[in-house]
């Protein structure tokens, strides 16, 4: 590459064709990052020259200052109390006993122990970007492995702030090692304060004069300024980049600006941390360890092993289930991204030559090749080699049986947080009984001990849904907006009992024709809901008369929600008075090969002479809203009628008999 706009215009076009392959491949694009500046550095394509790498480098720290500035951001002090037997117990636990053997390990070897303390510095780290995403995509954030992998990948990020500060101490001669640590960690200790107790109320007052302005501009300005002018004054008090950034993070936390800021600084440090990892990648010689190849595959092997090992004996230590161990240790097997910011640390200081540097690259980018899929394949490897594990789902399975066997025309609730919480409300108030279905384990405790009718459990499992007795379900709600799992849930509902009506909450418009097409009968987007209650609430305070404000309202969401035209009607829906018991209704009538309706089209059954009205018809999983009159019929449609109750049960026997 000759030029600067030639190297930018390379990188960018990696940069988008990598993130596209990673999106299709359901892959964290730091691995693609990695790849990339593996094919590209001065060790292969030579795209980049090795006297232009050092610039490149430099520029990348800023990916993992912007990082550590995020990390801060989530910082909390109380979160951090409510987690701190897993977080100080389990977390503190591993990273001081990955430090303290390969320390001890080079010590016994002939080896300087300031090596093995960085290489296990390196290694005590695990990838945060991609086991947090891997954990939400399952919906195993909340769940008793998950907690527990959370709370060591917090210890880790906080422990890299130390050890970023320890590593280029380690160079010092001995006699003067121990007065250089203790300068270093007092000077910490000195910038933690002033920034923290000083800085805490004229952070706050700060962005007060800065958001009167009113300016976006201004506003991620100021944040920039803030971020990279604290890792400038961190740097001058010889400590890191990264850990003024992670202060100036901290400080943003406990203001009311911290989720704006959260958004405005994100395509920066996607940006460069993108670059942080392609220049990673770089520093990776493929010839060096084509000829050392079992050096790689050793250093590989045997850190995973190690970590998985001490992970899981550590969890179970502190009282996990094998299980759940076992899962916890598969996914913080890998290396991390810090151990790429701690290696780097260690190469600038001389502690690991080249020919070393090399072998523990590749490993490091080996194992977070794999993360992902063991991962993935964590579920099926626990129930092959933990004879336990088949036990507890069984037990689990039958909690939930037990809980369904005594309900019938109920409604199955997928997911217990605070918009399941109201539902049930309105389902107590109207006599309606449910089974909720959740993968918090301390919320499931707390609410079974209320009397509340909730089971662990995952919704998105097939054999949890039977057993919540979903084919004798009136209805299934799904209160969480993850669109993935609910396409997942979706297709096992229709396999379960086609018939029943799915209502599924998301966060907007964008999914909504996805989740309608796999056969939810209504989709609920937050956005929507939120707008009306905003619009009704103005228009009331503008001094509209509340029954126009209601009735506008009623009309929107007609035009929007087909379902508020009528309702379906369950054992619970007596009515109060015979007004209500004349209201229309929905009911959905299904197919099956015998029924008159098959092979008709709906204009030949004149429904409509009975008053009654087809708003929908669903075949194989696919939903049409409002169907044309050439419509024909075949066997397994679900057929959705409109109409009050004598229409309805007319309707049905003229669908399934042909007389009426």
């Amino acid at each position: 590459m000759s030029t600067p706009l030639e190297l930018v215009l390379m990188l960018l076009a990696s940069a988008v064709l990598v993130v596209v392959l990673a999106r299709i491949l359901h892959l964290p694009p730091m691995l693609g990052y990695l790849l990339v500046g593996v094919a590209i550095g001065p060790h292969s394509l030579h795209w980049i020259p090795e006297s232009r790498e050092s610039g490149y480098i430099y520029l990348a720290e800023f990916g993992v200052v912007f990082l550590m500035f995020s990390i801060g951001l989530e910082f909390s002090l109380p979160k951090l109390l409510n987690m701190r037997r897993v977080v100080f117990g389990l977390g503190m636990g591993q990273v001081l006993l990955t430090l303290f053997a390969p320390t001890v390990g080079a010590w016994l070897l002939g080896f300087p122990w300031q090596l093995g303390f960085a290489l296990g510095g390196a290694l005590a780290m695990s990838s945060t970007a991609i086991v947090s995403k891997l954990l939400a995509e399952r919906m195993q954030l909340e769940s008793a492995h998950g907690r527990e992998i959370i709370g060591i990948l917090l210890f880790q990020d906080l422990a890299v702030v130390p050890l970023l500060i320890l590593i280029p101490a380690l160079v010092q001669p001995a006699e003067q090692l121990a007065s250089e640590l203790g300068l270093a960690l007092l000077k910490a200790a000195a910038v933690l304060f002033l920034i923290l107790v000083a800085g805490q109320k004229l952070m706050r007052g700060w962005f007060h004069i800065v958001a009167r302005r009113r300016s976006h501009e201004l506003f991620v300005l100021n944040v920039l300024l803030i971020t990279l002018g604290l890792a400038w004054a961190t740097e001058l008090a010889g400590l890191s980049l990264a850990l003024g950034a992670f202060l100036a993070g901290m400080l943003i936390s406990e203001t009311e600006y911290r989720h704006q800021v959260e958004e405005d600084i994100k395509p920066f440090r996607d940006l460069l941390l993108g670059l942080f990892f392609v220049t990673m990648g770089m520093q990776l010689d493929v010839s060096v360890v084509v000829e050392r190849f079992w050096l790689v595959m050793l250093l590989f092997a045997v850190p995973v092993l190690f970590k998985f090992a001490l992970i899981a004996a550590l969890s179970r230590l502190f009282g996990a289930a094998p299980g759940s161990a076992l899962r916890t240790a598969l996914a913080l097997a890998q290396a991390g991204e810090f151990g790429f910011v701690l290696l780097a640390q260690a190469r600038g200081a001389g502690l690991v030559d080249a020919a070393l540097l090399q072998p523990v690259l590749a490993a490091m980018l080996l194992s977070m090749l794999i993360a992902p899929f063991l991962i993935n394949y964590s579920d099926k490897l626990v129930l092959r080699f933990v004879a336990s594990e088949w036990m507890l789902r069984s037990l689990e399975l039958h909690q939930i049986a037990v809980t369904g066997m005594a309900t019938a025309k109920h409604v199955v609730l997928c997911g217990y947080g605070r918009t399941g919480q109201n539902l049930v409300r309105f389902l107590e108030q109207e006599g309606i009984s449910y089974i909720a279905l959740d993968l918090d384990p301390e919320r499931v405790r707390e609410a079974a001990a209320a009397g509340e009718t909730v089971v662990y459990g995952d919704g998105a499992r097939r054999e949890a849904l039977i057993a919540a007795g979903l084919a004798r379900a009136s209805a299934l709600v799904i209160s969480f907006p993850d669109v993935p799992a609910a396409l997942k849930i979706l297709q096992h509902a229709h396999a379960i009992n086609p018939a029943l009506p799915v209502i599924v909450r998301t966060l907007d418009d964008v999914d909504m024709e996805r989740l309608q097409a796999a056969g939810a009968a209504e989709v609920v987007p937050d956005t929507f809901e939120s707008s009306l209650m905003l619009a009704s609430h103005a228009l009331v305070l503008m001094g509209v008369p509340v029954t126009r404000v209601v009735r506008r309202v009623r009309a929107v969401r007609e035009s929007r929600y087909s379902m508020l035209r009528g309702f379906f009607h369950g054992e619970g829906d007596a009515a109060a008075d015979a007004a209500e018991h004349r209201q229309p209704r929905l009911h959905s009538v299904t197919l099956t090969q015998g029924s008159y309706a098959v092979g008709k089209t709906l204009a030949e059954l004149d429904l409509e002479a009975h008053a009654a009205a087809v708003t929908r018809v669903r075949r194989r999983g696919i939903r049409a809203g409002e169907p044309a009159p050439e419509t024909r019929f075949e066997a397994g449609d679900v057929v959705v009628v409109l109409g009050e109750p004598d229409a309805l049960e007319a309707a049905e026997i003229r669908l399934l008999q042909g007389t009426k």
